[in-house]
C-alpha cells in the first residue's frame, strides 16, 4: 500500500466534493491515449511541478527514472501523469515529507492538491499564491455515528 496524493489543474476540476470525487475516479481509469510516464503530455504548470518534485522524490519509471534507485530507496515515487493530473504513490515512511513537499510545490505552481490518502479527502485550491482548503468529505455527526452503532 502506498501514500497517494494528486496535483491537478484547478480549472479542470469540479468545485463540489462529490463531483470532484467522480472526476477523480474518471481520471484514474487511465483512459487517455498516451503513456502515463511522459511529462510532455501534461500542462505547463504540471510539468514544472513535476520537474521540481523529482529533485526530492525521483521517479521509478519514465524518461527521468535512473537505472539505480536512490540511496534512500523510499524516496523514489511512482508518478502517473495525465493531461490535467499527476497522481503520485509515495512510500508511507515518507508520508509527512511527501505531503509537505507536494503541497508547497502545488502552491508554488498554482495547482490544486488532493490528499487521496486522507480520511477527510482534503481538496486544496490555489488562491492568490497559496492553497486553501476548498472542500473535504463531510464529517459524520456524533449523533449519526451513535445511531449507526445501535441500529
Amino acid at each position: 500500500m502506498s501514500y497517494d496524493l494528486m496535483v491537478f489543474e484547478p480549472e479542470a476540476a469540479p468545485r463540489d466534493h462529490y463531483s470532484f470525487l467522480e472526476w477523480c475516479a474518471e481520471q484514474t481509469k487511465w483512459n487517455e491515449e498516451h503513456s502515463y510516464n511522459d511529462p510532455n503530455v501534461t500542462s505547463t504548470r504540471l510539468r514544472a511541478w513535476f520537474l521540481d518534485v523529482i529533485r526530492f522524490f525521483p521517479p521509478l519509471n519514465g524518461v527521468f527514472a535512473e537505472e539505480k534507485l536512490p540511496e534512500d530507496e523510499s524516496t523514489a515515487a511512482d508518478y502517473s501523469i495525465g493531461k490535467e493530473t499527476i497522481y503520485i504513490a509515495f512510500a508511507w515512511s515518507k508520508a509527512e515529507l511527501a505531503y509537505r513537499t507536494t503541497l508547497d510545490l502545488a502552491a508554488k505552481h498554482d495547482l490544486g492538491f488532493f490528499n487521496i490518502s486522507s480520511q477527510d479527502e482534503e481538496v486544496w485550491l490555489p488562491v492568490e499564491g497559496r492553497l486553501i482548503l476548498a472542500h473535504q468529505r463531510a464529517a459524520t455527526s456524533w449523533l449519526k455515528r451513535v445511531t449507526k452503532l445501535f441500529s
